[in-house]
C-alpha cells in the first residue's frame, strides 16, 4: 500500500470516528468560537511571555519560540476547521492533506528562520510533501478508479448506441419517403383519374372518392411521422440546412445565424433540430406573426442553439413539447433552459456536447 493509500486511509479512519451526525454537526458550529477562544488565550500567553522575558533582562529573546508554538497550535485546528467544509468523502480528505502538508512545510521554513537560517534544508520535508500530495489525489482509491472506468465505458457505449440509433431511424425515414410515401402519392392520383372517369357513375365515383381521401390522410400521417424522424437534409446537408429550410417553410418572419465549423455527432444535430422545430412550433401557435431569431453557435466543443420570439410570453416549461425537448436533451449530456416572462418573449436555449 502507497503512501497516498495509507494517508488516505488514516484520514477516513479519522473521520468516521468523529462523524456522528449530530456531534459532527455540533462541532461545525460551534468551530468559530472555539477557534475565537484559542485566539484570545494564545495572544494573553504570548504577552504574558513577553513581559517575564523583559522583567528577566531581556537578552536572547526565547519568546519567539512559545509565540510559534503558539501559531502552530492555533493553525492546526483553523486549518483543519475550514477543510471540514468540504463534501465529505474524497474531497475533504484532499483538502485535510493538503491543509496539513501547507502547515507543516511553513512550519518548517519558520523553524529554519528562526534557528539561524544557513543552508535551505527545509526544501526537502516540502518537496516530499508536495510529491506526497499529489501522489494522493493523481492515484484516487481503487473503487473511484473502477467507478471512473465503468462511467467512461458507459458513456462510449451509450455514444456508439445513440449513434446507431441515429443511423437506423435515418435508414427508416428514407424508406418511408422514397417506398412507402411515394407509392401512396402515386396511388392517391391514380385514383383521382379513376374519380374523374367514374363522374357518370355516382355510387362507384364516391367509393374511389373515400378511397382517395383515405391515401392522402396516410400520406398526411407518413409525413408527421418522417417529420418526427428527422428531414432528409439533415443528413445530407447539416444542421445549418435543415433549421434554415424550417425558417423558409414557418408562417413567421425568421432570422437565422449560425457560427457552425464542422458537423456534429448525428443525434447532437438531430436533438438541435428538433429544439428548433418544437420551437418554431410553438412561436406560431403562440404569437403568430411575430419575429424569431435563430441561433446556432459552436464552441468549445459544445453546440449552443438559441431561439427567441416576440410573443407574448409565459410558456410553461413542464408543458409536454418542452419537456420532450428537455428529455431529447438531456440524454445526450446537454442541458434546455426556458425564459418565457409575460409580455417579454420567449427563449429556448439548449446546450450539447459534440464531444
Amino acid at each position: 500500500m502507497g503512501l497516498a493509500e495509507i494517508m488516505e486511509r488514516g484520514l477516513w479512519l479519522l473521520e468516521q470516528a468523529t462523524t456522528e451526525p449530530m456531534a459532527r454537526e455540533r462541532n461545525v458550529r460551534s468551530g468559530s468560537a472555539v477557534l475565537a477562544a484559542q485566539l484570545t488565550l494564545s495572544a494573553t500567553v504570548a504577552l504574558a511571555v513577553t513581559i517575564i522575558w523583559a522583567a528577566t533582562g531581556m537578552g536572547y529573546f526565547w519568546p519567539m519560540w512559545v509565540w510559534f508554538g503558539l501559531a502552530l497550535a492555533l493553525a492546526l485546528p483553523a486549518g483543519i476547521h475550514s477543510a471540514w467544509a468540504e463534501p465529505r468523502g474524497r474531497l475533504r480528505r484532499l483538502a485535510v492533506h493538503r491543509t496539513l502538508s501547507m502547515i507543516f512545510s511553513v512550519s518548517v521554513v519558520v523553524i529554519w528562520a528562526l534557528a539561524g537560517g544557513g543552508f535551505f534544508w527545509p526544501v526537502f520535508p516540502i518537496l516530499g510533501l508536495g510529491l506526497a500530495f499529489v501522489a494522493h489525489a493523481a492515484a484516487g482509491s481503487p473503487h473511484q478508479r473502477d467507478l471512473a472506468g465503468r462511467v467512461d465505458e458507459l458513456t462510449r457505449t451509450r455514444r456508439g448506441a445513440l449513434d446507431v440509433q441515429a443511423a437506423e431511424l435515418r435508414r427508416i425515414e428514407r424508406d418511408l419517403h422514397d417506398g412507402a410515401q411515394a407509392r401512396l402519392v402515386a396511388l392517391s392520383m391514380q385514383l383521382g383519374r379513376a374519380e374523374e372517369r367514374l363522374e357518370d357513375q355516382p355510387e362507384a365515383a364516391a367509393l374511389v372518392r373515400r378511397a382517395r381521401e383515405e391515401a392522402s390522410a396516410a400520406i398526411a400521417e407518413l409525413r408527421d411521422l418522417a417529420r418526427g424522424i428527422a428531414p432528409p437534409v439533415l443528413a445530407d446537408r447539416g444542421l445549418v440546412a435543415a433549421v434554415e429550410a424550417l425558417a423558409a417553410r414557418s408562417p413567421s418572419p425568421v432570422n437565422v445565424s449560425a457560427e457552425v465549423a464542422h458537423r456534429g455527432p448525428p443525434m447532437v444535430e438531430t436533438a438541435a433540430y428538433f429544439v428548433v422545430a418544437e420551437s418554431l412550433t410553438n412561436a406560431a401557435k403562440h404569437a403568430p406573426g411575430a419575429p424569431v431569431d435563430i441561433a446556432i453557435q459552436e464552441s468549445d466543443a459544445t453546440l449552443v442553439v438559441e431561439v427567441a420570439d416576440e410573443g407574448p410570453g409565459g410558456a410553461d416549461p413542464a408543458g409536454s413539447g418542452l419537456t420532450g425537448l428537455r428529455q431529447r436533451v438531456e440524454a445526450l449530456d446537454g442541458a434546455l433552459s426556458v425564459s418565457s416572462p409575460v409580455g417579454r418573449g420567449t427563449l429556448v436555449r439548449a446546450v450539447l456536447p459534440c464531444a
